[in-house]
């Protein structure tokens, strides 16, 4: 199997946060696995653990945010990242961010691209949970800076 991740490590992936909205409070996670499934109708997905609680929070809520970093945000890639990280709106204090208007979930700002979706199909798939959803807006979109990578599990 680790050559199996080796493999993989060598698979240059964009990383996103991913966020929703709860009950009691904002949670999020950062993700290297977010990609556009269709363009009619607009469709992405993600992949998450499924031992994470994002996971959890997405079988149980259908609305959620995706903010795709740039590369001067690698900071905030590694908050969303660590194990036993606080709720998300302490990990985004002093970082300029808004709440998604379809969604409510906090949509971090000066990234390369944001939006919010609705989860149509959640598929099992091994250890993780593919959430495939319909694009309900897109927040913004800069083509001005560059995207954050992940590569041979560093940020890049």
């Amino acid at each position: 199997m680790n050559e199996f991740v080796e493999s993989m490590a060598q698979v240059v992936t964009g990383v996103t946060v991913v966020t929703v909205k709860d009950e009691r409070d904002d949670v999020g996670v950062t993700v290297a696995t977010f990609t556009s499934l269709s363009l009619d109708p607009p469709l992405v997905m993600v992949s998450l653990d499924n031992t994470g609680y994002l996971n959890e929070l997405l079988l149980r809520h259908d609305r959620w945010a995706a903010s795709v970093l740039s590369a001067g945000q690698k900071a905030i890639a590694s908050r969303f990242a660590t194990a036993g990280r606080p709720g998300a709106r302490l990990l985004l204090a002093g970082t300029p961010h808004h709440r998604g208007e379809l969604s409510e979930a906090l949509v971090v700002d000066g990234g390369v691209t944001a939006l919010e979706a609705e989860t149509v199909k959640v598929v099992p798939a091994g250890d993780h949970t593919i959430f495939i959803a319909k694009v309900l807006g897109v927040d913004y979109v800069d083509s001005s800076v560059l995207p954050l990578a992940r590569y041979r599990s560093r940020y890049r």
